[in-house]
């Protein structure tokens, strides 16, 4: 009697305890696929102070992602999403929850995890596909780089070692075109093409005064290019002066005067008639011949 007695209080304190506990713990399916996802859920009834757990991997089960607390109905709600990736029955085991700085435990829950079934009868069988080969990239021959470069280098020493000892000379040379030879050159193939008669006037000009200044800066290495015509003017009567050009003070107000006319077409937008124009091509030609050395220049002129 006694020992019925002890059980009936023994079982009532069960029951009360387990209507104390206010954590509930749930999942939306018991059996997954691998790699599949179910839904982990604590509920917690009332507004408390809770804690829920932070869950780390469970053996063979993984935690995907765990979602914010949810507040319905007078109650807590924290979800997670869990998977595995093998097959078997697993344990969730007991989870602890803090619920006003006291202990409480989930329920631990079992899942299954089965393979995936292939119905090999339906599904079409490929063949082995062949190793696919990367396709080469520069850094793939970096190494051999520098063996090609020392290889190139010895060649082109032998090559040039041989043909210096067979005197043959690969490059030939051009001999420079005298000054004088190259102004006269270019006032000709100012002539073939025609700028003046195509109503090209001012472009006429500008090459027909640079070719006088190139022709006096390379031959006298005076700075003509880059001078006004007034600086190019003082230039001359100095050079003149010290006795640097074999000509006279004539020839240097002769290309003055022409110089002059042509800045008013360059610039005054002056323009000239026919006669003119083949006047000023004239007196251009003679002003770089009055201007060349008288013999061959033995000392460089600075």
């Amino acid at each position: 009697m006694k020992k019925l007695i002890f059980s009936i209080i023994f079982l009532i304190g069960l029951v009360g305890f387990a209507q104390t506990n206010p954590v509930n713990t749930s999942i939306d399916t018991t059996n997954i696929r691998i790699g599949e996802r179910l839904l982990y859920k604590i509920t917690v009834d009332g507004i408390n102070e809770i804690v829920f757990p932070k869950l780390q991997n469970i053996g063979k089960v993984e935690v995907v992602e765990e979602f914010k607390t949810d507040t319905i109905k007078n109650k807590l709600i924290h979800r997670y999403h869990l998977t595995s990736f093998d097959t078997g029955q697993f344990i969730i085991p007991k989870q602890q929850v803090l619920i006003n700085n006291k202990i409480f435990y989930t329920d631990s829950l079992l899942i299954n995890v089965a393979t995936v079934a292939v119905d090999t009868t339906k599904q079409k069988m490929f063949t082995i596909k062949p190793i696919v080969e990367e396709p080469y990239i520069f850094d793939d021959f970096k190494p051999y780089l520098w063996w090609l470069l020392l290889l190139l280098a010895v060649i082109a020493a032998g090559v040039f070692y041989y043909l210096r000892k067979k005197n043959i000379v690969i490059f030939e040379r051009k001999p420079a075109v005298p000054p004088f030879e190259e102004a006269l050159q270019k006032l000709k193939l100012l002539d073939k093409k025609q700028l003046w008669q195509h109503q090209k006037t001012k472009e006429y000009y500008i090459e027909l005064t640079e070719i006088v200044r190139a022709y006096i800066e390379k031959e006298w290495h005076i700075p003509a290019l880059e001078s006004t015509t007034d600086e190019l003017h003082e230039f001359m009567l100095d050079f003149i002066e010290i006795k640097k050009l074999p000509t006279n003070k004539q020839t240097a107000i002769r290309l003055h005067k022409l110089l002059q006319e042509a800045d008013l077409v360059k610039f005054a937008k002056y323009t000239p008639v026919s006669s003119e124009i083949e006047m000023h091509r004239n007196e251009a030609e003679q002003l770089i011949t009055a201007l060349k050395p008288k013999t061959e220049k033995t000392d460089e002129v600075v």
